[in-house]
């Protein structure tokens, strides 16, 4: 009788050991493996869920998930490179996708940051895919060149718009102004293509990746020219603003019959420089180690190089990066 009362209450026990085991909630931040450490978390800020920045974040999510040990990795969508300017500086954002134009204003407190000042705490951890400056003419209004735009009405984006900034940079290196236009539009990219396909504005500038869709489906429609800009001005642009770099729009990309020279600013991602060397070391390794990731989610992860990793890096390196990048031998 002794030993059946005894065997019933080691059952009790037991029972009871294995319902507090399981019900018990796991501490907040630990891990989900066997090893109890905690997790570092790493918000990733993309842009809208429609766009380049989306895709390229969730990729790189999986890459910290899969290769860095203690990192839980998200990616959110956010309203893009100002807002992420703003997620990196209150440390609400450990990576961002920044275009590397709004990255130079906002740590030297110009264009868009005047009123607010330099923005501190951001650093580089690697320069992405090339944004392209795109001109798009009517192919009606006989441009050919930035100086036809005199006299004509020109798309130049939205107020306030790295487009905007890039359309007054340009014309001024061509010793133009707004002024100098028929007539300044400020024109979204959605808005400019439908004005463009009705003839109501003769040419628009465009910052994007290429092929840009809204420009595609323009040329399918309407007779586009694609707008040159000479090697001697993008060179002079750099000069002035270092976050300009020359590019190729190939051939064929619309309905450009010849390789045609123009100006790109960079996607690029920008991390807190207070985050901690050796996390940020192990991402940036990662990063470029598991690359293939990225370039099997989207096209535009073939621009991320570590040969050009730091080429026109607009702030510092961010110490855990640049400790990768020395190992490679890349300056």
């Amino acid at each position: 009788m002794f030993k059946k009362k005894m065997s019933i209450f080691l059952v009790i026990v037991l029972v009871a050991s294995l319902m507090v085991a399981c019900g018990e909630p796991a501490e907040e931040g630990s891990s989900d493996g066997g090893g109890g450490g905690e997790k570092t978390f790493i918000s990733i800020a993309t842009g809208g869920t429609s766009g380049t920045y989306y895709p390229l974040g969730g990729a790189i999510a999986k890459i910290f998930n899969d290769n860095v040990d203690g990192v839980q990795a998200d990616s959110q969508s956010t309203g893009a490179s100002v807002e992420n300017i703003g997620l990196i500086a209150d440390g609400k954002a450990e990576v961002a996708f920044i275009q590397s134009d709004v990255t130079y204003y906002a740590a030297t407190g110009t264009e868009n940051f005047e009123d607010q000042g330099e923005v501190e705490n951001l650093s580089g951890m690697a320069m992405f895919y090339p944004e392209v400056i795109q001109i798009i003419a009517n192919g009606k209004s006989d441009i050919k060149s930035v100086e036809d735009l005199k006299d004509k009405k020109v798309a130049i984006g939205a107020p306030g718009s790295g487009t905007e900034a890039n359309a007054r940079q340009i014309l001024a290196a061509h010793g133009m102004d707004y002024d100098d236009l028929g007539k300044a539009d400020f024109l979204s990219f959605g808005e400019a293509a439908d004005q463009l396909k009705n003839n109501q504005i003769d040419a628009a500038f465009v910052t994007a990746g290429i092929p840009t869709s809204a420009v595609t489906e323009v040329s399918q429609t309407s007779d586009i020219v694609v707008v040159p800009i000479d090697k001697e001005k993008v060179a002079e642009l750099n000069a002035e603003y270092p976050f300009y770099t020359e590019v190729t729009i190939p051939s064929g990309t619309y309905t450009n019959d010849e390789d045609l020279t123009t100006t790109a600013v960079m996607a690029m991602l920008v991390v807190p420089k207070d985050l901690d060397e050796d996390l940020v070391y192990n991402l940036t390794k990662q990063l470029f180690e598991q690359r293939q990731t990225i370039i099997d989610t989207h096209d535009r992860g073939n621009d991320l190089k570590l040969e050009t990793a730091i080429e026109g890096m607009p702030v510092d390196v961010h110490a855990g990066s640049q400790k990768y990048y020395d190992e490679e031998g890349i300056e």
